[in-house]
């Protein structure tokens, strides 16, 4: 992958499960974001299914980032938005010393 400016043109956000506290003290779950960071995408497969009378469809893309210390720890744990669509991370895998690919799929509309 090349990491220059040119080739990472998408804004992504990366974000990690969390809990924080209602209007009546107790502990909701709710995204806290990590970063938002210069990407590169692609789709990598779509795939519609019929189930349970049904239509559902997802979406495969793959991002790649330029590492940071803040999302070092990055993986399916948590989850991506790009496009006003979430996307849960598959996997995380490292590009030599300076970058991650991001495997994530969201569900189609």
């Amino acid at each position: 992958m090349d990491f220059k400016a040119g080739k990472l043109d998408q804004r992504v956000t990366l974000q990690r499960a969390t809990t924080t506290a209602n209007a009546y003290g107790e502990q909701v779950p709710s995204w806290a974001d990590l970063d938002t960071v210069w990407a590169s995408q692609r789709r990598a497969s779509a795939r519609e299914t019929l189930a349970a009378a049904e239509l559902s469809a997802s979406v495969s893309d793959v991002f790649e980032v330029r590492q940071s210390s803040v999302i070092a720890d990055l993986g399916p744990k948590d989850q991506l938005l790009w496009e006003g669509r979430i996307y849960d991370i598959a996997e995380v895998t490292p590009i030599g010393r300076y970058g991650f690919r991001i495997g994530a799929v969201a569900r189609g509309e």
